[in-house]
């Protein structure tokens, strides 16, 4: 099963590649490209399908994906709690104040510590987290403005949008195709949004949880506590 999980993630970072973005769009990652055996080694490992939940997130954050090739790729937890370290490259034209470093990046990611920190204390270890759960991002790639500043795929211009967002639901198509959830998790409002759009003729039950980002007051007060709370209430855990 991984092995069409990676076909499907070459053919997004192919048909990605070719779409062009305009100002304040400046600087374009894409991590399927230049971090591509980190993204590849996290699929062999953890992609071997079905699962029963997939968490969905947005796109790559700064001192995440952009660093890691993982989702939410937060470097210490990718490392020493997925037990990764493929190969990381750069990007053709990176932003001076936007490095990738990969595994000696310094910072680290808040929601990724977030996220995977709740699945490592909840789980215990990711053979068994794993056993019914994976995580993906609905976007594989990073936007920039010239400043440095993170522009989320949301605040694209409309025809921007209408050119990424068809092929991120295809791709998000075929993972479920292939991992067969009975839940869609899209963590933040975005992804769940954008899971509900792709997935409407899809047979899985999409839902939401807070997005454990910094930027959110909510997620800032307890987020692993909340969220939780959330899917317990849902009936997933």
């Amino acid at each position: 099963m991984c092995d069409t999980l990676i076909q499907a993630a070459r053919q997004l970072s192919r048909s990605v590649d070719t779409i062009q973005f305009a100002p304040p769009v400046t600087y374009v990652y894409n991590p399927l490209h230049y971090a591509w055996p980190a993204h590849e080694q996290y699929l062999q490992h953890w992609g071997t399908g079905p699962r029963r939940v997939v968490f969905l997130g947005m796109n790559p954050g700064p001192w995440g994906m952009v660093q890691t090739g993982v989702p939410f790729g937060d470097v210490g937890m990718v490392r020493d709690w997925l037990g990764l370290e493929a190969s990381v490259a750069k990007p053709p034209d990176e932003h001076p104040a936007r490095p990738v470093q990969g595994w000696d990046c310094p910072r680290g990611e808040v929601s990724g510590q977030r996220l995977w920190g709740l699945f490592a204390a909840r789980f215990g270890n990711p053979e068994r987290f794993f056993r019914h759960h994976f995580v993906a991002n609905y976007c594989p790639l990073a936007f920039m403005e010239a400043s440095g500043r993170n522009r989320t795929p949301d605040k694209l211009s409309p025809t921007e949008r209408a050119r990424l967002l068809p092929v991120c639901d295809e791709h998000l198509r075929a993972v479920c195709r292939v991992l067969q959830p009975e839940y869609l998790v899209g963590v933040g409002r975005f992804a769940c949004m954008r899971a509900r759009t792709a997935l409407k003729d899809v047979q899985v039950t999409v839902v939401q949880v807070l997005h454990p980002s910094p930027a959110s007051p909510r997620a800032n007060q307890g987020w692993a506590e909340q969220a939780t709370r959330q899917l317990v209430d849902l009936g997933i855990w």
